[in-house]
């Protein structure tokens, strides 16, 4: 009420205000506001007789007091003798004089005095491990409180929202109450940590016995964990798509492989060496890539929670490598050698042959991953260009340039041939087979520059991202986005993460287009005291949070439906 209040042993405080004023000219002077408490602690109410001449009567005043102890001693302080403490006790202990003279006649205007107060709920105090609201599922409880499902028969069970696209909700446990549980299954914390120390060591030895029947278990397992994510039909990797156009590559190449061999055995050319060596660089290198094809469209696990879509592009980084290595360096090798100890050759009809249906099948190879590029390109909306510079289908692209170079390397190698054969110089045949091994250099180089890029995380194009940003802003829950990030993981599958700055009227509205709007008033006309109030906000809060939540749901999901690209959405609050 004054400044000398705060020095009172009760530390209470309050705030006081004249009320039914007189005219400016028989005003008193003004009572100083004092600051505000935290905690309410009871209202008394008492008669005193103001310091005030123009006063011709008593006045009823409230004071109610405020605390900042956060004990349970919080109620207004007692005077010894037990009674309401008098208002020339208060006023003596502000420092202002109590008149005895008698008040003027002719004054009879009253002036109530009123205290106006703040209430401030007090403050609560969260430890560093508050886990009494989290909540735990089934399977986390079972595992790290070693309980059985039976033991989890009698908690209270909650539905929440799934975090999973193909269920609407699922059940959880207060995690309270699974503590309170495994305590009263195993006693103490002591030999609850010596339980889970028992099922890691027997888990480990089982391990270890019988390696090769745990790994097809755990196959199983991995298998049948897909019953959370919607399950793939039967796949036909080898049938349709890159995979046909890779196991069409794998058996041209190898029979290629085989008539070059033997072409150059009877002949003896660099230039058919070369060849022969390319093939069976293509061969393995296809191979390979049919095990990354294979490798990619395995479910995802949960030490792989993104899938192995990236195999195709590790399977054709190798390829790269292996076409470097096998076939450029060979082919340089041998060209190199021929120009230093050039050697006579024999007749190159049957190296022609074989050369001419190289080029019939290899030709032929080419045309079936140029139409399947195509059709790719245009389910995407890109161009032929496009769609191979950036790498979309790297396994298509590598069956794509191995194809497309060794056309050009069949007709490379047999202008160099017939160059020998018209003028008698082995010379043409080694350049030959040092052009067919630049060839391979270069291909070899685009590749693994290719899928070292997308092996890096890179982003998809700016109008993409624009197009997903657009969607999000148009939304009216959505008042602004920020931080975008949109990853292409391979195979046409792009990562989206932003964060959304939420226009909390609309949410809230949203939450309570789906309530009872007289309930909710009643409810309000019933808040009295701030615990009330505490309770009520306490209720829609968190189920406005709840809305919240559900609305990132909405855009994350319309977000994959109307781009299907995009299969990881990563909206966060802002």
């Amino acid at each position: 009420m004054f400044p000398s209040l705060a020095h009172r042993p009760w530390h209470a405080f309050c705030r006081v205000s004249m009320q039914n004023r007189a005219p400016l000219s028989q005003r008193s002077p003004r009572l100083p506001q004092l600051c505000h408490g935290w905690q309410s602690a009871g209202v008394h109410s008492m008669w005193f007789s103001l310091p005030d001449c123009r006063v011709a009567s008593l006045g009823l005043g409230k004071v109610q007091y405020y605390s900042t102890s956060g004990s349970s001693k919080d109620d207004p302080p007692k005077p010894a003798s037990g009674d309401a403490p008098s208002a020339e006790q208060i006023l003596s202990a502000a420092s202002i004089p109590v008149p005895t003279a008698p008040t003027p006649q002719g004054l009879t205007k009253t002036e109530t005095i009123q205290v106006k107060v703040r209430a401030v709920l007090k403050k609560r105090e969260y430890g560093a491990k508050y886990t009494i609201n989290n909540f735990i599922t089934a399977v986390r409880a079972m595992n790290e409180f070693c309980l059985k499902p039976s033991d989890l028969e009698q908690l209270r069970k909650i539905r929440r929202r799934s975090p999973h696209d193909d269920t609407e909700a699922f059940t959880v446990f207060l995690r309270s109450d699974v503590e309170a549980k495994a305590l009263e299954v195993w006693g103490s914390h002591e030999a609850l940590a010596r339980e889970k120390n028992v099922r890691k060591e027997v888990e480990r030895e089982y391990q270890e016995t019988d390696i090769f029947r745990n790994q097809q278990l755990l196959k199983e397992y991995k298998d049948f964990w897909g019953n959370t994510k919607p399950r793939s039909g039967p796949r036909a990797t080898f049938l349709e798509g890159p995979g046909k156009v890779v196991m069409v590559a794998i058996c041209i190449n190898g029979l290629n492989f085989i008539f070059k061999l033997l072409a150059w055995v009877y002949t003896g050319s660099a230039s058919m060496f070369s060849e022969a060596i390319h093939s069976l660089a293509d061969t393995c290198n296809q191979a390979l890539l049919a095990l990354g094809i294979s490798q990619s469209v395995r479910n995802p696990d949960a030490g792989h929670p993104y899938g192995f879509s990236n195999m195709r592009y590790i399977a054709s980084l190798i390829s790269g490598v292996g076409i470097f290595m096998m076939g450029a360096g060979l082919s340089w090798y041998h060209g190199i050698m021929g120009l230093l100890h050039p050697q006579p050759m024999e007749s190159l009809l049957w190296a022609y042959c074989i050369l001419a249906g190289s080029l019939v099948s290899e030709g032929a190879t080419l045309l079936v991953a140029i139409n399947e590029i195509k059709r790719s390109a245009r389910i995407h909306g890109v161009s032929f260009h496009e769609y191979v510079m950036q790498s979309r289908d790297p396994s298509t692209n590598v069956v794509l340039l191995e194809d497309a170079a060794a056309v050009l390397g069949v007709i490379m190698a047999a202008s160099c041939m017939g160059l020998t054969s018209l003028t008698g110089n082995p010379y043409y045949d080694s350049l030959g087979s040092l052009g067919v091994g630049t060839l391979l250099g270069g291909v070899s180089a685009f590749l693994i520059y290719t899928n070292t890029e997308a092996l890096l995380g890179r982003s998809i194009q700016p109008d993409r991202v624009q197009k997903l940003t657009e969607f999000l802003e148009n939304d009216p829950a959505v008042r602004a986005i920020h931080d975008v990030k949109a990853t292409d993981l391979g195979l046409s599958k792009v990562r989206f993460k932003a964060e959304v700055d939420f226009d909390g009227r609309v949410v809230t509205r949203s939450y309570l287009e789906k309530q009872d709007i007289d309930l909710i008033l009643n409810e309000i006309q019933l808040v009295k005291t701030p615990e009330e109030l505490e309770s009520f906000m306490l209720k829609h809060g968190e189920n406005i949070i709840d809305t919240l939540g559900a609305e990132v749901d909405r855009l994350e999901k319309e977000l994959k439906q109307r781009n299907p690209e995009v299969r990881h959405v990563d909206l966060e609050i802002l």
